[in-house]
């Protein structure tokens, strides 16, 4: 009897893993601001709504070489994507606007990225440690006297990922200078020795008389190093203009340096074979709805079970880091112990 009732447990329990499908964040587009014209039909303005939604949807998950493949899909294309929407008035201001949030089904956004072969990115950690130096002659400036420094964050713009400066602190200028004779050598985790197993980012900026502004880029991104040149023309613009534009354009090559680390091919999804030990009585129930909750793992086949453990085979999207990284942060780590996988609890 008792074995029946586990039987029955586990049977409860993995009931809906055919369609493991959690709501998260990376399908939901927010706060999309129409104004409503007196004009434009509710029909129209929602159509305005899921089109804008969209297009910052793709914008967020596809490289930037890839963006431009979709931006023409039809309306009507886009539309069956939508699951839902809600609508919200703003009231805070003079001017009717208003509100939507877009959720798109990722069932057939996966459909769509296997048609046309897009991969997509998932990006967890979304903060970035960087720090702009700028080189002029030969002087150096980090903190003080430093355009970069002081207006990196300052556009109003809506951005993926998070960039965070580091506070001024002796240290960083010590290290600096006794580099300054080869900026680009410099270690990276020495430099950022506060910032431990995150992305971050020196930033090289040639301020010089030539026609041409030089910016070297030197990061690490999920523990591998990347570096790159860039050239901005100045075309007799203006030194602010310059400055915005040249933030804009090093903050979208390295949301798309990141984009190209958590890369996701619907096309080639894994599978992993896990152990859960029914060591406690809530055991089961809890890691299993901690799993729904991670969005790279569709789903979960039940193969074996006894009083002891259940066996159970995941089938996920990208790489394994992604899946142990996802697990971490709802309180689970993978373990392997004598060649099998096994799933704990903190």
């Amino acid at each position: 009897m008792k074995l029946l009732k586990q039987i029955l447990l586990i049977l409860l329990v993995f009931s809906k893993t055919g369609n493991l499908l959690s709501d998260n964040n990376l399908f939901n587009v927010n706060n999309i601001s129409i104004e409503k014209k007196e004009n434009i039909s509710n029909k129209q303005l929602v159509n305005q709504a899921i089109k804008e939604a969209f297009n910052q949807f793709i914008g967020r998950v596809l490289m930037k070489e890839d963006q431009q493949k979709l931006y023409n899909l039809s309306f009507s294309k886009i539309n069956e994507l939508v699951k839902y929407y809600n609508v919200s008035k703003n009231t805070d201001t003079k001017i009717d606007i208003v509100n939507f949030n877009v959720t798109f089904d990722r069932g057939k956004i996966h459909d769509l990225f296997y048609r046309t072969g897009l991969l997509y990115s998932d990006i967890i950690d979304k903060e970035f440690f960087i720090l702009p130096v700028v080189l002029n002659e030969n002087e150096i400036f980090i903190f003080s006297n430093n355009y970069f420094y002081e207006n990196w964050n300052k556009s109003k713009n809506k951005k993926l990922i998070e960039f965070i400066l580091p506070i001024e602190n002796i240290e960083i200028i010590q290290k600096i200078n006794k580099s300054r004779e080869n900026l680009f050598n410099l270690e990276l985790k020495n430099l950022f020795e506060e910032y431990p197993n995150k992305n971050i980012a020196f930033v090289l900026i040639e301020d010089n008389e030539n026609i041409i502004q030089k910016i070297y880029l030197k990061s690490i991104i999920h523990d591998k190093a990347i570096s790159k040149n860039l050239t901005f023309k100045k075309n007799n613009l203006e030194t602010e203009i310059l400055n915005k534009k040249i933030i804009l354009e090093v903050e979208d090559e390295l949301v798309n340096l990141v984009k190209s680390r958590n890369l996701i091919d619907i096309r080639t999804p894994s599978f992993l074979n896990v152990i859960i030990n029914l060591d406690k009585i809530d055991n089961l129930a809890s890691i299993n709805k901690k799993i729904k909750n991670i969005d790279l793992i569709e789903n979960i086949y039940v193969q074996d079970f006894t009083k002891n453990y259940v066996k159970i085979k995941i089938k996920y999207l990208g790489k394994l880091e992604r899946i142990v990284d996802q697990l971490r942060k709802v309180n689970l780590k993978l373990e392997l112990i004598d060649e099998e996988w096994f799933i704990k609890t903190f």
